[in-house]
C-alpha cells in the first residue's frame, strides 16, 4: 500500500522522537520530575513577550482578511523587505525583499531549494556530524547525500576529504553552524577555505555548486563568539533560516530562505523556488507568523538562560570525568561514550533514568548528543545520575 520511498524511512525513524517518546514513557512510571530527558531539541527559555505581545496586537489593529489571507507564494513583500533590511543592518549585507522567500522553517526551507535544484541522481555533501534529516530531505528529489566523515579533533569540517568527494554530480554542499549536534561554529578561516574549494571545482567541471546555510541556531552563540555570514565568502550561497530556536517558535514553523542577486541564474532560482514552495503544498508560509515576524524581527531570546545551562552541565559532566568539547553555540553537548558502542551507553543512561541520543544518528559513532535546552532545575536533578553513570564506568 505504501510507497517504497516511506519504507526506509520507517525503519530508519527517528532515534531522537524514538527518544522523546520512551521519557514519556518513563515520566509516566517514575514522575516527570525523576526523568532527565535531554533528547529532544525543544526550546525550555519561553517566546519573548513582544511575540506575544504582537500576536495579539496584529489580531486587534491589522484587517482581518489580510492577516489570514493568501498573499504572494513568497510571502509578504513589507515583513520579507524588513527581513532583508535587518541582514543587511546586522552583517553589511544588501539584501532587499526580492532575496527573501517566507518558508515553513528551515526544514521546508531545505526542502524547497533541494527541490528547487536538484535533478534525480545529483549529489548533496553535507559534513558529519549532520542533523539526520538532511538524507530524507535529498531522497525527496531522488538525490543522494554524501557524507565527509567527521573530524573529531575539533568538529571543524574534513576540507581534505570534503574535497576529494567533489565530483561532476556534486550540485549542493548543505552546512551547519552553529553545528547540531555539537555546538560548534564554523570558522571565518573554514568557510574561506570551503569557498574556495568550490569555486575551484565549479570552474574544474563547469558546473554551479550550491552552498546551503542551514541556520536555526544562529543566534545562540556564547562568550562573544561571531558566527559568520555566509553570503560574504562565496556567492552561490542559500541561508536556510529558522526563527523555531532563535524566538523559541518551534512548533509556529517560520523561516525563511535567503536567495542573494548574486548567485548564478539568482532570478531564475528565486522564481523555481517561490513555484517549489506552493507545489511542496505549503502554498505561503503561515501569515499571521509572517506579520509577527515584522514586528519583532530583532527581537532575541533570552540567551543567558541558556548559558547557565551550558556551563552547569558542562562542568558537571566534566568534574565527573566524561570527555567532550565545551559548544560555542546552538544548545547541545556532544560527549565522547566511555564505551565504543554508544548505543550501549545509552541503554545504562536509560537505566538511570536519563535519556540522550547516540550519535550514530548523526553518523558520528561513538558521541552521544544531550540537548540543554531544558530547565535549570532539571540539569541540577540529573547531575547524580550522570556521578552514578560515571561510576558505572569508573570515570570517578
Amino acid at each position: 500500500m505504501i510507497s517504497e520511498k516511506m519504507i526506509p524511512l520507517m525503519k530508519n525513524n527517528s532515534a531522537i522522537r524514538m527518544m522523546f517518546e520512551e521519557g514519556n514513557k518513563l515520566a509516566a512510571k517514575y514522575g516527570r520530575e525523576n526523568v532527565f530527558d535531554f533528547s529532544l531539541g525543544n526550546p525550555s527559555v519561553p517566546a519573548p513577550a513582544e511575540v506575544n505581545q504582537a500576536i495579539q496586537d496584529i489580531v486587534k489593529e491589522e484587517d482581518s482578511l489580510f492577516v489570514h489571507g493568501y498573499m504572494s507564494n513568497a510571502g509578504y513583500e513589507d515583513v520579507r523587505e524588513t527581513i532583508a533590511q535587518s541582514l543587511n543592518r546586522r552583517f553589511g549585507t544588501s539584501f532587499h525583499a526580492g532575496n527573501i522567500l517566507m518558508t515553513v522553517g528551515a526544514a521546508s526551507g531545505l526542502n524547497v531549494i533541494l527541490k528547487t535544484l536538484l535533478n534525480p541522481g545529483e549529489q548533496v555533501i553535507t559534513f558529519a556530524p549532520y542533523f539526520v534529516e538532511y538524507g530524507s530531505y535529498v531522497r525527496n528529489y531522488d538525490g543522494e547525500l554524501v557524507v565527509v566523515s567527521p573530524n573529531t579533533v575539533d568538529f571543524q569540517p574534513n576540507l581534505v576529504e570534503f574535497e576529494e568527494k567533489i565530483n561532476e554530480k556534486t550540485k549542493a554542499v548543505i552546512i551547519n553552524t552553529p553545528n547540531n549536534p555539537t555546538g560548534v561554529i564554523y570558522s571565518e578561516e573554514t568557510l574561506q577555505k570551503i569557498a574556495a574549494i568550490l569555486e575551484k571545482k565549479q570552474k574544474e567541471f563547469g558546473t554551479s555548486i550550491v552552498l546551503l546555510s542551514d541556520e536555526p541556531y544562529r543566534e545562540l552563540a556564547y562568550d562573544g563568539a561571531v558566527v559568520p555570514y555566509v553570503t560574504k565568502y562565496y556567492r552561490n550561497t542559500v541561508v536556510c533560516y529558522s526563527y523555531s530556536k532563535s524566538l523559541s517558535l518551534p512548533g509556529e514553523r517560520i523561516g525563511y530562505l535567503v536567495i542573494p542577486s548574486e548567485m548564478d541564474e539568482s532570478a531564475n532560482v528565486f522564481q523555481a523556488a517561490t513555484i517549489a514552495n506552493r507545489v511542496l503544498g505549503c502554498v505561503n508560509a503561515p501569515s499571521l507568523m509572517q506579520r509577527v515576524i515584522k514586528r519583532c524581527v530583532d527581537a532575541n531570546v533570552n540567551l543567558e538562560a541558556y548559558d547557565r545551562n551550558r556551563n552547569l552541565l558542562y562542568n558537571g559532566l566534566k568534574e565527573c570525568g566524561f570527555s567532550c568539547i565545551k559548544p560555542e553555540g546552538a544548545f547541545y553537548l556532544f560527549v565522547k561514550s566511555p564505551v565504543e558502542n554508544e548505543k550501549e551507553f545509552c541503554e545504562v543512561c536509560k537505566q538511570y533514568n536519563v535519556l540522550v541520543v547516540p550519535g550514530s544518528s548523526f553518523a558520528c559513532p561513538g558521541y552521544v548528543r544531550i540537548a540543554y535546552c531544558v530547565s535549570y532545575g532539571q540539569i541540577e536533578r540529573s547531575l547524580p545520575a550522570f556521578r552514578k553513570i560515571a561510576e558505572h564506568y569508573n570515570l570517578v
